[in-house]
C-alpha cells in the first residue's frame, strides 16, 4: 500500500480508501460482512475510511461504527452532510443550524467524539459559502471535527470557498471529493488544476466507474451489476453515451490484456497516477470485492499505458457528460434561467 499525505494537512492516507457506501440497504451488506470487509481493509494497510449520513438514511455511519469501536485512533475517519435526511426541508443543506445538529447525529450513530474530515455531500446555492464556512469552522475549533472539504464541487465553487474563507478569516477546505475514472475524466481539465493550485487532497470516487471498469462489463454479456438495478438507464446500450462507454471498455480491456494486468488494475492505477489525487474511494460490497481491488494497491501504470489509455479517452473527456453531479442548478432547471 502506498501513502501519500492528504494535502497541507500532514496526515498520512493510503492510496486506496474504503467508501461504505453500500454498507447496509444500499449493497445489501450486513454488520458482520462490513466488519469483515473493514477487518480485511485495515489488515491490508488501507487506514482512511469515508462514509456519509445518508447512506443508508445513517445505516452505513452505524455500521462503520461498529466496526471500527476500539481502534479507532489508528483510522482516518470521514463522513459527510448535507444531501436530504428524509421531507423536512430543513434536513438537508450547508446552513449552521443543519450543520450543527446532524454532526452530532453522525458522531452518535458512529460511536465517536469527532471525526477526522467532514465534508459537505454538495454544494447547496441556497446557502451562503460564509455561513457553511463559519459552522465548519466553528465545529472545527469546538473539536469535534479535525479538518473539513467539499465534495463533487464544480471549480467554480472550489474557488469561491477559497476566496469566501481568505476574505472573512474562516478555516477553509483543505479537500474535495470528484468524480473520476477513465471514463469520466471532465476534472482533469478544471477542478483538478484547482485543486492542485489550492493545495487540496482529492479523494475520488467511482474509479471503477459504477462498474463498468470492474471487467464485468463486455461487449455480448448481460450487463448485471449492483448498480444497474437502480440505475438502468446508466447501461441501457440504446442510449449513445452508454455504447460509448462500452467500445472504450472494449479497447481498454485490449490495453489491459496487453499490459498483463486486471480491468480493476488499470482503472485504479490510471486514477492514482495522477498528481492531483491523493486516494482512490473503493467501495466493496463483498469480501471479494475488496480483494479483486485491494490487488490494485501497488498498481504503477507505464507511460505507455497512460498514453494508450489517453488515446481511448481523450484527457479532459466525459464519456457521459450528462451524468456529472456538478452541473450548476441553472441548467437543470429552468425557472432558475428566467426572468
Amino acid at each position: 500500500m502506498q501513502y501519500r499525505t492528504l494535502g497541507h494537512t500532514g496526515v498520512q492516507v493510503s492510496s486506496l480508501a474504503l467508501g461504505a457506501m453500500n454498507f447496509g440497504a444500499i449493497g445489501r451488506t450486513t454488520q458482520d460482512e462490513a466488519t469483515a470487509i473493514v477487518d480485511a481493509a485495515l489488515e491490508a494497510g488501507i487506514n482512511l475510511i469515508d462514509t456519509a449520513d445518508m447512506y443508508g438514511g445513517g445505516e452505513s455511519e452505524e455500521m462503520v461504527g461498529k466496526a471500527i469501536a476500539g481502534r479507532r485512533d489508528d483510522i482516518v475517519l470521514a463522513t459527510k452532510a448535507g444531501m436530504p435526511m428524509g421531507d423536512e426541508r430543513n434536513h438537508r443543506g450547508g446552513s449552521r443550524r443543519w450543520l450543527v445538529t446532524e454532526l452530532d447525529n453522525s458522531l452518535r450513530r458512529l460511536g465517536v467524539d469527532h471525526v477526522d474530515l467532514y465534508q459537505i455531500h454538495r454544494w447547496d446555492p441556497s446557502t451562503s459559502d460564509e455561513e457553511t464556512l463559519s459552522a465548519l469552522t466553528d465545529l472545527r475549533r469546538a473539536g469535534k471535527i479535525r479538518y473539513f472539504g467539499s465534495s463533487t464541487f464544480p471549480a467554480y465553487r472550489v474557488v469561491q470557498a477559497q476566496w469566501t474563507a481568505r476574505e472573512h478569516h474562516l478555516s477553509r477546505y483543505l479537500t474535495e471529493q470528484p468524480s473520476y475514472s477513465i471514463l469520466q475524466r471532465g476534472i482533469e481539465a478544471h477542478v483538478l488544476p484547482v485543486t492542485e493550485q489550492y493545495g487540496l487532497g482529492v479523494l475520488v470516487w467511482s474509479p471503477l466507474a459504477s462498474g463498468w471498469l470492474s471487467g464485468a462489463i463486455r461487449a455480448g454479456r448481460d450487463i448485471t451489476t449492483s448498480r444497474s438495478a437502480f440505475m438502468p438507464e446508466r447501461f441501457d446500450l440504446t442510449i449513445p453515451a452508454n455504447r460509448a462507454r462500452l467500445d472504450a471498455v472494449e479497447r481498454l480491456a485490449e490495453v489491459a490484456d496487453e499490459a498483463g494486468l486486471t480491468m480493476i488494475q488499470l482503472a485504479l492505477g490510471f486514477v492514482t497516477a495522477h498528481p492531483a489525487v491523493t486516494s482512490a474511494l473503493i467501495g466493496p460490497r463483498t469480501l471479494d470485492h475488496l480483494h479483486s481491488q485491494l490487488a490494485a494497491a501497488d498498481t504503477v501504470l507505464s507511460a505507455d499505458v497512460l498514453d494508450a489509455i489517453d488515446a481511448i479517452v481523450a484527457p479532459g473527456t466525459d464519456l457521459a457528460a450528462h451524468e456529472k453531479h456538478d452541473t450548476p442548478p441553472a441548467l437543470l432547471d429552468p425557472s432558475l434561467r428566467r426572468r
